[in-house]
């Protein structure tokens, strides 16, 4: 029996080292092939390793850290059945190498797979910004966002998009390079369309919608009304005038708005803001009669005038010519600036135009009124000289009002070819109104007026045919300018000189010397007084007796008229024939 019980166990102790003999020399690894998944179960948790059993002659494997979560704490315990990627088996040695990241990298790309093939959506973290777009979490994969693909159009600030959750449509993906390229701006093109699609259905002129302010440019804002932009003309922002649309509305600003005209065919939508108020315009002739004084504040300058707003969209142009009466103005700047609270009278107002025509110097007196009456035309009055010109100089005669005393009114008889011959800025002169023109503002003084013409009893005291003596003024090549008497000259001309071809008066004349001469033309309104020497001769030699005129040559072959006549014809120096 004993022997019987040995032999049995020595047989079955060398039928079980035979089957694991077999087992050993011929491992069965049953569906493990090197780049599947496969479950596996965790048999022990190292430090730097974690021991996975996945049904082979030996454990795989795993570095710790594919296990740790953000914070640094292993996900997994002893036991946990884990999904696994066999990176490598050898079964020479019986050995093999596990990824559980890897793993979960194939079952993400499997999921990424399906949702394009399905056209779905997925969810990503935008982690950072490279060159080009973003870097995007997908859940474990770090996909590719083209900057292009980010907004349906540019975003302002990139920085502003990191961190941030979004859903995305992706494009492309290649697991050898494990490259995956998504698209947010898909998802709101589709989004738009399916929107406009629903307004277009809907929307109509006079409707009142509500829309985001998508950008703003000089002649307008593009307002998004949810899949469709519509216009917002500056025009149409406010009854009031606005430079930039920047002044009412912001970026992403949402604003209640009423449809003014919509084509459908083009999709095109024109919006309105102010029309949502009352046009403060109706019965403004009512509100603003002319003549009407009133305050204001200056909102805007021109170089041809300033814009005064009368009430909250209502605004006045005061032109620059109506600013000021008396002072000459080259830009609105010299009296206001933007923001000055203006008193004004209402000149006229054109309410189909939307035109308020307003007046600043109309809330004073006219002054050239005031002028007008306190020196009617011939008042005598004494002034300072402000200002001296080539035609003329200038008197102040009232606050921003000044009178000219032109050049040809300072005196009735001397010739003055610029006023700072007889004057200076300051002195103190004393002058007679001319002429006070309201309509043109213009103030007319003489000094000369002070005094009676000279001239108006010239006819009287020196009438044709009479002899005077006066004194050589000015010679020319035309004639002899005499003075008969202080501001009165006559003027022999070069004909009336001699009965001889005089060729120039100065070889006979000189300045400073008295002669004689007979008026032969004289007119007080032309200022005129025409003198003659020839003609003095000639009456001598009317006067001289027949025989002396015309008698016998003496000795010398001249009688007495002809040595009279050459005596006085022959000029100095110059010889007889």
């Amino acid at each position: 029996m004993a022997a019987t019980s040995e032999q049995e166990m020595g047989l079955s102790g060398e039928m079980s080292f035979e089957s694991v003999l077999e087992d050993y020399l011929n491992p069965d690894f049953g569906d493990l092939e090197e780049g599947s998944i496969t479950k596996g179960e965790i048999v022990r948790i190292g430090e730097d390793h974690i021991l996975v059993d996945v049904n082979f002659k030996s454990e795989g494997q795993i570095p710790t850290n594919e296990f740790r979560d953000a914070s640094g704490a292993i996900t997994v315990s002893a036991g946990d059945q884990v999904d696994v990627f066999v990176v490598r088996k050898n079964e020479m040695e019986g050995t093999i190498i596990l990824s559980y990241e890897k793993a979960k990298r194939m079952q993400l790309f499997d999921q990424l797979e399906s949702v394009q093939e399905k056209n779905d959506i997925c969810k990503g973290r935008i982690l950072r910004r490279i060159k080009g777009g973003y870097t995007v979490d997908l859940g474990g994969i770090e996909a590719f966002l083209p900057g292009s693909h980010v907004d349906l159009r540019p975003v302002p600030d990139m920085d502003a998009l990191v961190n941030q959750e979004f859903e995305f449509r992706v494009l492309k993906i290649n697991r050898r390079r494990s490259n995956v390229i998504v698209s947010r701006r898909v998802l709101l093109e589709e989004e738009r369309n399916s929107k406009r699609q629903d307004l277009l259905g809907t929307l109509h002129e006079e409707q009142i919608v509500k829309g985001r302010v998508k950008n703003i440019t000089e002649y307008g804002v593009f307002v998004d009304l949810g899949g469709l932009d519509g216009l917002l003309h500056i025009t149409d922002m406010s009854w009031k005038r606005i430079r930039h649309p920047k002044e009412m509305v912001s970026m992403g600003q949402e604003l209640e708005l009423k449809v003014l005209s919509f084509d459908r065919e083009n999709q095109k939508v024109s919006l309105g803001l102010k029309q949502l108020v009352a046009d403060p315009w109706q019965d403004i002739n009512r509100k603003f009669p002319v003549n009407t004084r009133l305050s204001g504040r200056v909102t805007n300058l021109v170089d041809y005038g300033a814009f005064v707003e009368l009430e909250p969209g209502v605004e006045g142009l005061v032109h620059i010519s109506e600013m000021s009466w008396t002072r000459k103005l080259r830009h609105p700047s010299q009296m206001v600036k933007a923001g000055d609270e203006v008193e004004v009278v209402i000149l006229g107002v054109d309410q189909d135009k939307k035109r308020i025509s307003l007046g600043m110097k109309q809330v004073r007196p006219n002054p050239w009124e005031v002028v007008a009456e306190k020196f009617p035309e011939g008042t005598v009055l004494e002034g300072s000289i402000k200002n001296i010109t080539e035609f003329g100089m200038f008197i102040g005669i009232e606050d921003g009002i000044d009178g000219l005393i032109h050049v040809s009114d300072i005196s009735w008889t001397k010739k003055i070819r610029h006023p700072s011959e007889v004057c200076q800025v300051g002195d103190m002169v004393q002058a007679k109104v001319l002429t006070v023109d309201q309509e043109n503002e213009k103030f007319t003084l003489g000094i000369k007026q002070l005094s009676e013409d000279p001239w108006a009893y010239v006819p009287e005291k020196y009438p044709v045919g009479v002899l005077v003596e006066g004194l050589i003024t000015n010679i020319t090549d035309f004639g002899v300018f005499v003075e008969v008497e202080e501001g009165i000259e006559g003027l022999v001309h070069v004909s009336e000189i001699s009965a001889k071809k005089i060729k120039s008066p100065a070889e006979v004349f000189k300045e400073g010397v008295t002669i004689q001469a007979k008026v032969i033309h004289v007119s007080a309104e032309e200022r005129r007084l025409g003198l003659s020497i020839k003609q003095i001769k000639e009456d001598e030699e009317l006067r001289k007796p027949k025989e002396f005129r015309s008698g016998p040559a003496d000795a010398g072959g001249q009688s007495l008229g002809d040595l009279l006549k050459a005596a006085t014809d022959t000029a100095p120096g110059e010889e007889e024939n």
